[in-house]
């Protein structure tokens, strides 16, 4: 890493989006990561071509597939906070951490982080401030 480009410790630095999907499409297939990511250029006839094409165009789907390359793929430590919070082309990587062998996933492991993710999300929905037409806090979520 140097003072001038932080970002040459970060894997997805100078590689292209379609060298990454190619490496996590050849490791785990389409089925798979539509599986784990849930986005449906991965399902509905997929392609590396059309894949690539949806995902230069949609910003949130792109950052998921490369925070996926990075974690799953690299099996890079979890990022700090603050990293998380940055898209992952811009993560700066701890000096010394290297990329590891991908990791092993599997469908049921799939199943129960879909099930955990749904689970986050309705304890997120069952904390949302409900407000009435005057903007101020209902406290009975009516």
């Amino acid at each position: 890493m140097t003072k001038d480009n932080p970002y040459l410790n970060n894997p997805l630095h100078g590689t292209s989006l379609a060298t990454v999907l190619s490496e996590i499409v050849d490791q785990y297939g389409f089925e798979l990561l539509y599986a784990y990511l849930n986005i449906n250029c991965f399902n509905k006839n997929p392609s590396i071509a059309s894949s690539i094409k949806f995902l230069k165009k949609t910003d949130w789907a792109r950052e998921k597939v490369e925070a996926f390359y990075l974690y799953q793929y690299k099996s890079l430590p979890r990022a700090s906070q603050s990293e998380f919070e940055k898209p992952p082309r811009e993560r700066i990587i701890p000096e010394g951490v290297v990329p590891k062998e991908p990791a092993e996933l599997s469908f049921e492991d799939a199943e129960r982080l879909r099930v955990k993710r749904a689970e986050k999300a309705r304890q997120r929905q069952n904390r949302k401030v409900v407000r009435d037409k005057n903007g101020k806090v209902n406290p009975w979520g009516q």
